[in-house]
Order: structure tokens, then C-alpha cells, then sequence
């Protein structure tokens, strides 16, 4: 380990149209070169990745790419990890492009806070100029879709918080508490800050810091992702003894309250009346977002949210549901055969 040395973690697969920018936008970064390290992990792309990345190999020196036969994203990271040699081990993920002063800054401020943790806010950007890709964008980064998540909705002042995205960590919490727990295809971070916090540990958000994260441009792309960040929850909770924040539960709480009411309204006209409030409630509060978004995004994107936000909502309600039934009560296991793990692109 050298105490000067920060090493990023790149975990990637079929990442040919964003590796690029990325490994750019790091490579532009104002840290000292010849203290920094960038292992780009790769889950055996076959999209042309591996090719990219290989070239941005050869232009910045810095830069290496590790093999990962087991192609989920904890697995990239525990193989990034066991490589390092920082002292400090920053993640920063293919999908994302970075500001030039993000990896200053958050060595700075892992230093100065005594945090063991800090990330910065991710700005959610469209992945095209499409109206549905912007809707997205925007789904994804308000309140309504995301909950009091402020690594995504942004903060007025640093603060305290459960998770951040790309962390960046003092190598001594990994000898602490262990690494990424290789059961969990998605939310494999989320486990491993609630583990850091359940053992003492800090994580501070820097508002300051901004990095740019290219969202899904489909709705069908953004069910399959947040259908699995909602079926992987309730094994996070399992393991983690409890739930953390209310906004793990709260769309699997609206799908099943929503069922329920659907099936007893069969038999009672209080249950239709409820059923009735809350899809009136939950259209009204859609259509407070998207009349906002009419002026800045304009009428075709303000419309697509009338999809967005229940793509959301539901994909993430359903999966947790699901994930309920076979982590809770049939006391499943995650993912063991990581060749057919669920990644959604």
C-alpha cells in the first residue's frame, strides 16, 4: 500500500458508448498523475470495451484493465480492491463523466472531515435529446421518483447521509468491516455503507462535487433496473438487520396498497372510495411535476412523465415485493451463479 497512491476502481461491461468519456473526463482531472492509479474492471465485455479501454491504456499510463470472470459489479469492485495499492480507494462507475477537480476534492475532504466515506452529488443528464430520455432525467432526479435520496436530488450544505454514489474510502475500512457482498447483483454499495454505518463509520455528501451520470433512454431499460434495485432490497435489509430509511418501502407499500384496495373494492364502497383517492392523489402529484417541467422541458417530455414516474414506482414496488417473498420468507440466497445474474444495460 503506498500512502500517497489513490486507486480508482472502474467496474464495467458492454460500457462502449460511455468508457470513453469516462476514462477522459478522469484522465482530465487535475490530481497528480504519478499519485494515481485507474484499474478499469471489466466483466468480459463483448461490445467493443474491452478494445476502448486498451487504447486508453496505451495514451494514459495510469490506467490498466483487470479481468472479471464473474461479471457483476461486486465482484469488479472486491477484484479492484484486492489490486489496489492506494491508501485511499475511490469507485467511480462508466456511465458516469467526472468534473476535473472530483477526485481533488474528495481526497481533500476525506481528510479534512474524518468521514470514511464521501461522495459527491451525481446530476442526472439524459442519455439522448429524445423526450422520453429526458423524462427520465428528470423522474430520476426528483423528489416524487427518488425520495429524500440527495446524492440525487442535491443538498443546500455537506451533510450526513446513508449512502453516496461512487465512494471514495480510506483502504482501512475495507480491513475493517470486508468488502462488497458478491450475493447482491444490485445495491451492493447501498449494504456496504449501512454495514459502515452499523460499525461506527460516517459518510459525508459533498454538494459541491457534481459528476454527470447518463440515465437509461427506455422505459423499458429503466423497469428492468429498478425493478432489480427494488428485488435486491429486502436481502439488504436481511443482512443488514433492519430497514434503514423509509424510502426502501415506500412503492412496494403503494403497490400493495393499491392491490389491496383494487381487490376489496369488489365487496366495499369504502375501499373503492379509497382506491379512488389515492390513484387521484398520485395522478395529481404527477401532474404537479410535470406542469413544472412544461415550461423547461417542454409539453412532449412534461407527458412522458405520466410514464415515468409510475415505471419507477412500480418496477421498483413489484421487485421489492418480489424480493420479500423469496429473501424474507422462503430465506433464498442472492446470487450464487453470477453467469446468469441479472445486469440490466
Amino acid at each position: 500500500m503506498e500512502l500517497h497512491l489513490v486507486s480508482v476502481i472502474v467496474p464495467c461491461r458492454n460500457e462502449a458508448r460511455w468508457i470513453e468519456k469516462c476514462l477522459q473526463s478522469v484522465a482530465a482531472n487535475d490530481f497528480p498523475k504519478d499519485s494515481l492509479e485507474v484499474l478499469v474492471v471489466d466483466g468480459m465485455s463483448d461490445d467493443g470495451t474491452r478494445a476502448i479501454v486498451e487504447e486508453a491504456a496505451k495514451r494514459y499510463p495510469f490506467v490498466r484493465m483487470i479481468d472479471n470472470p464473474k461479471r457483476i459489479t461486486p465482484a469488479a469492485l472486491n477484484a479492484g480492491i484486492s489490486a489496489a495499492r492506494g491508501a485511499i480507494v475511490m469507485r467511480m462507475d462508466a456511465h458516469v463523466e467526472y468534473p476535473t477537480d472530483y477526485i481533488s476534492k474528495l481526497v481533500d475532504q476525506l481528510e479534512q472531515s474524518g468521514a470514511d466515506n464521501v461522495g459527491g452529488v451525481c446530476l442526472t443528464c439524459p442519455a439522448n435529446e429524445t423526450a422520453m430520455a429526458r423524462a427520465i432525467a428528470v423522474g430520476m432526479s426528483h423528489r416524487l421518483g427518488v425520495g429524500n435520496s440527495y446524492f440525487r436530488i442535491g443538498s443546500a450544505k455537506p451533510r450526513w447521509v446513508d449512502t453516496v454514489p461512487f465512494g471514495c474510502y480510506r483502504r482501512e475500512v475495507f480491513e475493517k468491516i470486508g468488502v462488497f457482498d458478491e450475493e447482491l447483483a444490485r445495491n451492493q454499495d447501498d449494504e456496504f455503507n449501512l454495514r459502515l454505518i452499523r460499525a461506527g463509520g460516517r459518510i459525508l455528501l459533498v454538494p459541491d462535487v457534481v459528476s454527470r451520470y447518463y440515465a437509461r433512454d427506455s422505459l423499458v431499460r429503466l423497469w428492468r433496473m429498478y425493478f432489480q434495485y427494488g428485488y435486491f432490497k429486502p436481502l439488504v435489509i436481511r443482512k443488514i438487520g433492519r430497514v434503514m430509511t423509509l424510502r426502501q418501502v415506500m412503492p412496494s407499500l403503494f403497490v400493495a396498497a393499491l392491490a389491496f384496495l383494487g381487490v376489496a373494492a369488489f365487496w366495499s364502497i369504502l375501499a373503492l372510495g379509497a382506491l379512488a383517492f389515492l390513484v387521484l392523489s398520485y395522478v395529481l402529484a404527477i401532474a404537479g411535476v410535470a406542469f413544472s417541467a412544461l415550461t423547461k422541458q417542454g409539453p412532449a417530455c412534461a407527458s412522458r412523465l405520466f410514464a415515468v414516474f409510475p415505471t419507477l414506482h412500480f418496477a421498483y414496488g413489484i421487485g421489492f415485493l418480489k424480493g420479500a417473498l423469496h429473501f424474507l420468507v422462503f430465506r433464498r440466497s442472492g446470487v450464487k451463479d453470477t453467469a446468469k445474474a441479472p445486469i440490466s444495460r
